[in-house]
Formats: C-alpha cells, structure tokens, sequence
C-alpha cells in the first residue's frame, strides 16, 4: 500500500484503470476462447470463415457511427473539463442517427451487398442482423468514450465481461435447445451472437449511466485571479438524487445557450475531431474488408477449393490469431488510457509527464511481446492441438509470434500519437502498412499459400510499429535503451526457458498425467513466472 499511497493522484488512476481493463481484458478473452472453441466446434473452420469474412460490412459502418465518435468523445472530454455531459449528449445523437441510417441501408440491400462487396452470396442471410447491431455498438461506444475520458473506466471494463456473458449463455442454450430438436447449427447462431452481446453491452452500460453516472468534473483555472462560477439550478443548493444525476446524464440542462441534443458549442469541435478518426477508420476498413475478401480468392488461385479456403482462412482468423491477440489485453487498456492521458498532459504543457507515458508504453509493450514470442514458438502446436485439435492453427502460431513487440508496440504508441493530436500521422501510415500486407495478399498468397499472408503480417506490423515510433521521436523527447528493453529481456526469456526447462523435468510423473491442454497451460504460467520473476530481480539490482 506504501507503494500505491506514494504515487501521484493521476498515477494511481491511470495505474486502477489499466489493471481493471486488464482483467475484465483477460477475463473476456478467456471467455472468448471458450467460445470460439465452441463455434469451432460446431460450425466448422468453414463456417468461422464465412462468419469472419460478414464483419468488413459491420466494421465499415461501425468506423462511421461508432469507433470514430468513441475516441473523440474521450479525447474532448480529458481535455475539457466542466462539458462532459453536454459534449455525450452531442456525440451520442449524432452516432446513434448515423448507426439508424447504416442500418437500414444493411437490411434494405443484403443481397447486393453479400455480391457485389463481399463476392459471396452465402454471406447475405447473416448481413442484416448484423446490421442490427449497430445502434447498439454505437451507444456502447458512446458510453464507454464518456467514461474513458471522465476517467472512469470501470463501466467499459465491466461491459466488455456483461457483453461476452450475455452472449455466451443464450448461445450455448439456442444452441442446446436446438441439438435436443435435431436442428442444424449454422453460422446463423454466431451471427446471432454477435448481436445478442451488442444487446448486453448496450444495456448494461444504459444501466450503469442511470443508476451511477459519472460526476462532472470542475475545471481547473490555474493561474487566474479567481475561479469561474459554477452553473447551478434550483436544485444545485442541495444534493442531487440518483434519480435526478440519471436525468442530467440524457436529457439537455434547461439553459438558454444548450437547447438542443446538438449544441454548436460542442457539436464543431467534437465533430473537428471526430471526422479525420472517421476518415481514418473508414479507409483502414475498407482494405481491411478488400484483404478479407481477397484472401480466400487469393487461396483458390494458389489451388484451394471454396471450401478449403474458407477453412484455412478460419484456423487462421478463428483459431491461430485469437491466441496471438491474447496478451494484447494488457497494451490494449494501456493504450485507450493513455490517449485521454496524454491529451490531458499536453493540453496542461506537460511534456516531460508525456515523455514518461511514451517510455512506460514502450518498455512494457516489448516485455510482453519478448515474452509472448517465447511462448507461442514453444508452445503453439501443442495449443493449436489441445484447444483447436488443429496442428495447423499452431503452425501459425508459431509464425505469428514473431509479430507480437510490433503488434503491441505499433497499439500503444498509436494511441499516444492520437493523443497528441496525429490522427493524420497515424492514419498515412496505417494505410501504408495496410497497402503493405495487401501487396503480399495479391502477389504471395497465390504463389505460397497462406504463409505469403503471414509473412505479409509480419512485414506491416514491424513497418508500422517503426514508424509510429520514429514519429514520436521527432516530438516527444523520451529516452530508451536497446540494452534495457531488448536484449536484457531477450536475455532472461532464454534463461527463464532453462529454469523452465529443468523445473519441468524433476516432476515428469504430475505432468505427464495431465490432459494436453493443462498441462501446456501450467508450461506457460511456469515460463511466465519465471521470466516475470527475473525482471523484477534485474530492475531491483538497477536500481
């Protein structure tokens, strides 16, 4: 606790936050492996492939109505202190008209859009309830930016568990009520699914903003002469109930400068951030829906049949990848606390704090990805086999580990380049890493199968991460050490596999009694602790 008591009021709010996304993180992961273990097993590696190749549509509507509005509204809101409510309300109206309008276009034209955009017409029966999902998402979105950027992020954290838990429990009993009928189970019910968990999600964080809306914020006026007054209400004089903070949280103050849902005031600036994002998104997804589509095509011309293709396109997107992003739990709540940071920090001037988040993220980010290399290379055909009872999804694995330091290197360091403001930046090279892999989808796959693709994965995610990281040192003068985060943890990955290794051997009788998947498992938490344990020794003895 001496620990925790001694650090700064933004540090131990920033350090909860991470470790509270962290473990509803870990824990949606967790519950996601489950159930795409199940979906694996019930619709196939084909079905997981026709399911996975829906979600460009999805992805490129939720970039217009949603994902955009969601950074924005946490970026404003951390820097504005005082305009959280109105500024929600604001986003909140223009995501939700946007998501309605998509969603209709989804319904009204599935069959054109499953053959003209996706080449696949098995893709349209499940294109309009995905369609569905949208305003659900966006208010979800809209919800989870309000409390990122108000720095409340136990209602995101705990949506993400509310959503996977709704979604997992009324599929696992459609999907039993429909064995025990004799009914087929299709790529209907994961499609189902998805939209059954944007329902959760949505109204759990509806709940949690009625029941438990965050508190403005005052703004501070360093510096001035006195502090502005604080607009009040009749009722301000006295203590707001639940009941009336609920109210406040969705329906517009009774001012005269804030009549309407879409306050000028906030609607432009708000807007001003959010488009470029939106631009960005829409641009990033439209390739990421070209390489969707392209790669099973792609497959087909290497000598794959539709359903061979489908199939390895699912081990791949279903099986190997879920395993890959995994760990990314960690950087991936690192990262969407540190844009509303690091916004905060240079609307304040704060350089040297900014320097401090860059060179956390970056130390941290090779860590876990030295450490995740170690452990998908040694273990990803005995994970493929005991969880997927597919060797070729640990194949990819084991290929696929190699990208980890940039995958996670090029999440954080992105998220602190958008927080400074450098949606352009982040946004050119994103494209060109996405060009970058597309280039490989159009002229490797067709030549070397799906390892044109990963190798195409390897090379835009070390491009990427490269050049976020060259961007913000023209701008953020944070200082690093190749010794200190490469070769020393390289180093004690390589003797945490030794230890590994001969503490593994002198219980050969427990281990060997194990199912596969356990006993793997307790191979990776050993390899893990024992790592763990030796960077904690060398940061001791530098010290």
């Amino acid at each position: 606790m001496s620990f925790y008591s001694g650090l700064s009021e933004k540090k131990r709010a920033f350090l909860t936050g991470t470790l509270l996304l962290t473990a509803a993180g870990f824990l949606c992961r967790l519950l996601g492996f489950f159930y795409r273990i199940f979906l694996s097993r019930t619709i196939g590696a084909e079905g997981l492939g026709i399911y996975n190749m829906v979600h460009p549509v999805y992805g490129i509507c939720f970039a217009l109505c949603g994902g955009a509005i969601q950074t924005a509204l946490s970026q404003y809101i951390a820097a504005h202190e005082g305009k959280e409510q109105r500024v929600f309300r604001t986003g909140l109206s223009v995501s939700m008209l946007l998501s309605g309008f998509l969603a209709f276009l989804i319904c009204r034209y599935p069959d054109w859009i499953a053959k003209r955009i996706l080449m696949e017409p098995l893709c349209s029966p499940y294109l309009p309830v995905m369609g569905l999902s949208l305003p659900f998402a966006s208010f979800h979105a809209c919800a989870n930016g309000y409390c990122y950027g108000a720095q409340k992020s136990r209602v995101p954290a705990f949506s993400q568990v509310a959503e996977q838990i709704v979604r997992m429990t009324l599929v696992f009993l459609i999907a039993a009520e429909r064995t025990a009928a004799g009914q087929e189970i299709t790529v209907r019910l994961a499609v189902y699914g998805h939209l059954i968990g944007e329902i959760g999600a949505a109204s759990f964080n509806f709940l949690c903003l009625l029941l438990f809306p965050p508190q403005p914020r005052i703004r501070k006026n360093s510096g001035s002469v006195s502090q502005a007054p604080v607009q009040t209400t009749p009722s301000a004089s006295r203590s707001a109930s639940p009941a009336e903070k609920a109210h406040s949280v969705f329906t517009t103050p009774s001012t005269a400068q804030d009549t309407t849902l879409l306050s000028d005031s906030c609607l432009i600036p708000l807007m001003a951030l959010a488009l470029p994002l939106m631009g960005n998104r829409l641009v990033l997804n439209l390739l990421a829906g070209a390489e969707a589509v392209w790669i099973p095509n792609r497959l087909q011309q290497y000598g794959l049949s539709d359903a061979g293709a489908f199939s390895v396109y699912g081990v791949l997107t279903g099986m190997a990848l879920p395993f890959i992003l995994f760990p990314s739990a960690i950087t991936n709540s690192i990262a969407v606390l540190l844009l509303p940071s690091v916004a905060k920090d240079q609307a304040e001037g704060k350089a040297e704090s900014i320097a401090q988040s860059v060179a956390m993220a970056l130390r941290y980010s090779l860590y876990m990805g030295i450490l995740c290399i170690g452990i998908f290379v040694l273990f990803g055909i005995p994970l493929g086999d005991s969880v997927f009872k597919n060797e070729d999804a640990g194949r990819y694995m084991q290929i696929l580990a190699w990208l980890c330091p940039f995958l996670y290197l090029a999440t954080t360091m992105g998220s602190i380049l958008n927080g400074l403001g450098c949606t352009r930046i982040t946004f050119l090279q994103n494209t060109a890493s996405m060009l970058l892999r597309l280039f490989f989808v159009l002229t490797a796959i067709p030549r070397l199968g799906i390892y044109g693709y990963l190798c195409g994965m390897l090379a835009s995610e070390v491009f990427l991460a490269l050049m976020h990281l060259y961007s913000l040192k023209k701008r953020v003068a944070f200082t690093w050490s190749a010794w200190d985060m490469i070769l020393k943890p390289a180093l004690l990955l390589f003797l945490a596999t030794g230890i590994h290794y001969a503490l593994s051997g002198l219980l050969p009788e427990v281990s060997g009694s194990m199912p596969l998947f356990f006993k793997t498992a307790l191979q990776i938490l050993l390899l893990s602790f024992c790592y763990g344990i030796l960077l904690l020794y060398a940061h001791i003895l530098r010290r």
